[in-house]
């Protein structure tokens, strides 16, 4: 699934090319993705101009003049495409031979700088789902979601608030959505590496018996936006499924320090460990059992 860098990166590479537009027509080429397309979705959204592309956690969020906002989560293998033209970011996972099949929902829009084109969701695998709310904070999907961690909100005092006496293992805690907003398996991973954290320690070990975060968890805070901010410039990270209009692609996965890594000597300076891989909750944890240690 998409985390953060790669949501935000097609929400950069959308944004310039719809705001303003005014949506003519949309065009419904099956009844459902991973769930039905909502009741009226086509009338409400045909007329309106998009007012704003933005996101929230890993959930694309485009903001109508009618007083709507679409809600669009891209699954595995969800795209948005032009027909006309590519785009500077990353639309994930759309290549040039992708049948015309898989393109299932086609707005015709007017933009007016850019003109008429034809903006496109493709998803072979159809695990990616939109939704179209009147009021946005009735949405499920982001009810009770924590702090953007690149905003203002999201701190060590913050995390430290939700960890005390959880004996949850750190990386699962991070993988909280109702602790931080958007974190994945692979930039959990990466970023408890940089903060040299076992990924095993309790959540409840990085904060003191007065409930103050420990310097460990100061230093998370801090690699936390860093590999984000660091994905983001990269374009994202490309695995299996990340591809741009071009059949380019995200670049941060060469900068992977232990994620994916199992065997390889770790990067950090003077560290004579070899990553390893563990499971933890069904999933991989990849780490160094050298560098990465108890608070």
């Amino acid at each position: 699934m998409p985390e953060l860098p790669e949501v935000e990166t097609v929400r950069r590479g959308l944004q310039p090319w719809l705001e303003g537009a005014r949506i003519e027509q949309v065009t419904l080429n099956r009844p459902n993705l991973r769930f039905a397309f909502p009741a009226g979705l086509a009338l409400g959204l045909q007329g309106s101009t998009i007012v704003s592309v933005g996101r929230r956690a890993k959930y694309l969020l485009i903001t109508l003049s009618n007083g709507k906002t679409l809600l669009s989560h891209l699954g595995m293998t969800g795209s948005w495409r032009f027909a006309e033209h590519g785009i500077d970011k990353a639309p994930r996972y759309y290549e040039t031979a992708t049948p015309p099949k898989h393109d299932h929902l086609v707005f015709d829009i007017d933009h007016p700088s850019h003109g008429k084109s034809h903006l496109i969701y493709a998803d072979p695998r159809r695990f990616g789902f939109v939704d179209l709310y009147d009021d946005l904070a009735s949405s499920p999907y982001l009810l009770g979601l924590g702090p953007e961690p690149l905003g203002n909100d999201f701190n060590a005092v913050q995390m430290a608030a939700k960890f005390t006496g959880k004996k949850t293992p750190i990386k699962s805690a991070l993988l909280d959505q109702r602790v931080v907003a958007g974190l994945g398996n692979i930039y959990v991973a990466e970023a408890l590496h940089r903060a040299h954290i076992l990924p095993t320690v309790l959540a409840g070990s990085l904060v003191t018996a007065k409930g103050k975060p420990k310097p460990a968890l100061e230093d998370l805070a801090v690699a936390v936006r860093q590999v984000l901010a660091e994905a983001i410039q990269a374009g994202g990270s490309t695995l299996r499924d990340f591809r741009n209009a071009e059949g380019g692609n995200g670049y941060f996965q060469h900068n992977f320090a232990v994620y994916d890594r199992e065997g390889d000597a770790c990067p950090t300076p003077q560290c004579t460990g070899v990553v390893q891989r563990i499971v933890q909750s069904g999933r991989s944890t990849f780490f160094c059992p050298v560098c990465q240690t108890k608070p």
